[in-house]
C-alpha cells in the first residue's frame, strides 16, 4: 500500500513530536560548578576558616566541602533533595559538631513540609572514617535515618541480592538516584547516579588524585560496571570524595593548605576510559594522567621490608664494629697496630 503525501507529512510530524517529547524527558536539571573551594591556610591558628563551604549546584542539589584547616582530608559531601525526602552522601571527617556542624548545616538546607523538615536518609560511598565520622551528629535527630557502612547493612538497605551485581534505586519523590556497587577501594563501596541532574558521585573509587586499590580485580570489575552503566546515560559531571591535585597536576594531600587547586569534576569520557586506566595498574604503584594508583597494603609492606633490611644491616655493622674493637682490646701488645 502506498502512502499519499498527506500521510507522509502526518507521519513525519508524529515522529518529530515523539523525538521532541523524548528529548525533553531526557533533559537534565541544570546546575553550576563555578566555584572556588576554600584553600585552608598556611597558618590556620592565625587565620580562622569557616568549617564548611556550601555550594548550591542548583536549588535542590548542594555540595559541601569540609575546610582543610579542620581536616587535611577536606572531603566532599553531597545533599540531594526530592519532594518527599532528601539524601546525604557521606558525613565527613570530623565528629565534633562544635568544630564541624555538619548536621546543623544540612538540616538548615532542608525544606519544610507541614511545618516539619522533610525526611533525611544519610548514606555513604564507603566506610573509611573520613567519610562517616559525622554520623553521630545525625543519630538522634527526628525523621533522620543513618545507614551503616558495613557490607551486610549496605546490601540489606539497598536490596542487593547478588552483590556486586545489580543496580538499586532510592526514590526521593520526583527524583530517583541509582546506586551501583563499586568495591575495590573498599569492600562495600557504592557510587550514586542522580537521574535529575546527571551528576555521578564516585566517592574514593574515582577522583583526581590518589586511588588506593586494595583489590585490583574487584576494582577493574567495578570500573567496567560503571562504564557499562553510564554508556547510554547523560552525565553532567563525575564528582569524587576528595580533590587532591593542584592546577599543575601535583598532589596536595596531607596538608591544611591547598593553594591553586584544580577542578573537582571529571567527565563521562574519563569514566568510560577508566577500565583501561585500572587495567594498566601494576599492582603496586603506578600513575596514569590524574590518577595515582597504589595498593596501600603492599606499599606499606615494601616500606617495612626496606626499613627491616636497613635495621638488620645497621645491626650487622654495629656487631662487626664491636667485635673488631674487642679484638683490639684482647690482642697482645706486640700484635696491636703502632
Amino acid at each position: 500500500m502506498k502512502y499519499g503525501f498527506t500521510q507522509k507529512v502526518m507521519g513525519l510530524i508524529a515522529v518529530t513530536m515523539l523525538f521532541a517529547i523524548s528529548s525533553a524527558g531526557a533533559q537534565l536539571a541544570p546546575g553550576s560548578m563555578d566555584v572556588h573551594w576554600n584553600e585552608g591556610s598556611p597558618d590556620c591558628r592565625t587565620n580562622p576558616q569557616p568549617p564548611i563551604q556550601v555550594h548550591s549546584y542548583n536549588t535542590r542539589t548542594f555540595i559541601l566541602r569540609e575546610n582543610p584547616c579542620l581536616t587535611a582530608e577536606a572531603p566532599f559531601l553531597y545533599l540531594l533533595i526530592g519532594s518527599k525526602k532528601a539524601l546525604l552522601i557521606d558525613t565527613g571527617d570530623v565528629a565534633d559538631p562544635k568544630q564541624m556542624p555538619v548536621a546543623q548545616t544540612v538540616m538548615a538546607l532542608l525544606p519544610e513540609v507541614d511545618q516539619k523538615k522533610i525526611a533525611l536518609t544519610v548514606v555513604h560511598t564507603h566506610g573509611h572514617l573520613d567519610h562517616r565520622l559525622g554520623d553521630a551528629q545525625f543519630q538522634n535527630l527526628a525523621n533522620v535515618e543513618v545507614v551503616p557502612t558495613d557490607l551486610d547493612h549496605v546490601k540489606k538497605y539497598f536490596g542487593f541480592s547478588d552483590w556486586p551485581n545489580g543496580v538499586a534505586q532510592v526514590d526521593l519523590g520526583d527524583r530517583v538516584v541509582d546506586v551501583i556497587p563499586t568495591p575495590g577501594h573498599y569492600p562495600s563501596h557504592v557510587s550514586y547516579y542522580d537521574r535529575e541532574t546527571g551528576l555521578f558521585f564516585s566517592g574514593d573509587f574515582f577522583l583526581p588524585g590518589r586511588l588506593i586499590i586494595e583489590d585490583a580485580a574487584a576494582d577493574l570489575a567495578s570500573a567496567n560496571r560503571l562504564a557499562a552503566f553510564v554508556r547510554d546515560r547523560p552525565v553532567s559531571y563525575v564528582l569524587g570524595g576528595h580533590l587532591e591535585l593542584d592546577t599543575n597536576g601535583e598532589l596536595q594531600f596531607g596538608s591544611h593548605y591547598h593553594p591553586r587547586e584544580g577542578v573537582l569534576q571529571l567527565t563521562k569520557k574519563d569514566l568510560l576510559g577508566f577500565p583501561a586506566v585500572i587495567g594498566s595498574f601494576n599492582g603496586f604503584y603506578s600513575q596514569s594522567g590524574v590518577f595515582v594508583m597504589y595498593n596501600q597494603t603492599r606499599l606499606l609492606l615494601a616500606i617495612g621490608f626496606v626499613l627491616l633490611i636497613g635495621v638488620v644491616g645497621l645491626a650487622m655493622l654495629l656487631r662487626w664494629f664491636w667485635r673488631r674493637r674487642r679484638m683490639r682490646q684482647v690482642a697482645p701488645a706486640s700484635l696491636r697496630p703502632l
